[in-house]
């Protein structure tokens, strides 16, 4: 309750990046926000369902981002840049990104959200299929194994994987070892 009544006076009862006024929340700043004020900011229901992924990005609702992206508070920042990232494909909002400033521990912490998210999603080859628990796949170059003294060469059949936590990552057994390969090296079989 503290940190809402901080972001409260500080926004002036407003989303801090659209500024509408009705249904405000405490949004905390992902990936670790410890919920104080500094790592939290107050916005809207119609920019919480988006960022939350509710519902579909409304474009042009966003395009508050570009007055937002120029707010001294570094949650702000964080998450307009994260907004102008995922609307990239969008002339304006790459313009925005273009000339947005923010000091190197903030651009970090945006940057770090925005590479949590990527992770989160499903696990591809080289060509963009999606692998599944128990595909097998093929090796698309040479690749030296750490600590077992090999080299898995490109072609190599890799049968049975598993997925990992990290979806540029795969496990495999190759030459009877096994190992996390990446996916990008890969093509399903």
């Amino acid at each position: 309750m503290v940190a809402q009544k901080a972001l409260e006076q500080r926004s002036n009862n407003t989303c801090e990046l659209c500024t509408a006024t009705d249904n405000l929340a405490v949004f905390p700043v992902p990936p670790t926000s410890d919920l104080s004020a500094q790592q939290s900011i107050l916005i809207c229901e119609t920019c919480l369902e988006q960022i939350e992924g509710k519902v579909n990005l409304d474009v042009n609702h966003w395009r508050c981002l570009t007055d937002s992206m120029w707010n001294q508070e570094p949650a702000v920042q964080v998450m307009s840049y994260r907004m102008l990232h995922k609307l990239s494909a969008e002339s304006w909002a790459q313009d925005a990104l273009d000339m947005i400033y923010m000091e190197d521990d903030v651009k970090t912490w945006a940057e770090q959200g925005i590479a949590a998210a990527e992770r989160e999603g499903p696990t591809r080859d080289s060509n963009g299929a999606e692998l599944q628990d128990g595909d097998d796949v093929t090796l698309i170059k040479d690749l030296k194994v750490k600590g077992a003294n090999f080299t898995a060469k490109q072609g190599t059949l890799v049968r049975g994987i598993s997925l990992t936590d990290n979806p540029e990552h795969i496990e495999g057994k190759v030459n009877g070892t096994r190992i996390v390969l990446v996916a990008s090296y890969l093509k399903k079989a």
